[in-house]
């Protein structure tokens, strides 16, 4: 499973009053196949918490442990973005929590059941028993990552 424990791997909730979060954008994008002749390139700021989130005050921060969610693009220890303000929906990745557990998982929705989907064959889908009780406790919005130094 790709487990989400709290409250070490809950890093926070984002604090609405803090300032922003500005980094350079240089306007351009970056090719990942053929190279493309420079440019000359104007640089602006852009606030990152304006980009990645929507609803400040219900935004958390979380990490996450394990390989399960691998094919969606989430690794071992990246940052999730997590919005509670966000209606999930079949086919978000969302975080649940069930018995106790944070779990982050694809939810699918299907004539009344719901299905936990893991994004890594080796681990197996979540379907709730019956009696079995599963909250969805937020949407995840974005993946942030470190790359290898």
């Amino acid at each position: 499973m790709n487990s989400i424990q709290a409250p070490a791997d809950l890093i926070g909730a984002l604090d609405r009053h803090a300032p922003p979060a500005w980094l350079f954008d240089l306007g351009a994008s970056v090719q990942a196949g053929f190279p493309s002749p420079a440019q000359d390139l104007g640089a602006k700021r852009i606030d990152l918490t304006a980009e990645l989130v929507r609803h400040p005050q219900a935004t958390f921060l979380m990490r996450a442990r394990g390989d399960s969610m691998r094919d969606a693009g989430i690794f071992d220890g990246d940052v999730l973005i997590v919005d509670r303000a966000v209606e999930p929906h079949s086919g978000h990745v969302v975080i649940a929590v069930i018995e106790g557990e944070f779990v982050c998982k694809t939810l699918l929705l299907r004539a009344g059941r719901m299905k936990l989907k893991a994004a890594n064959p080796g681990f197996p889908d979540i379907v709730p028993r019956e009696g079995q009780t599963v909250e969805i406790w937020g949407v995840v919005t974005a993946a942030i990552k470190q790359m290898p130094r």
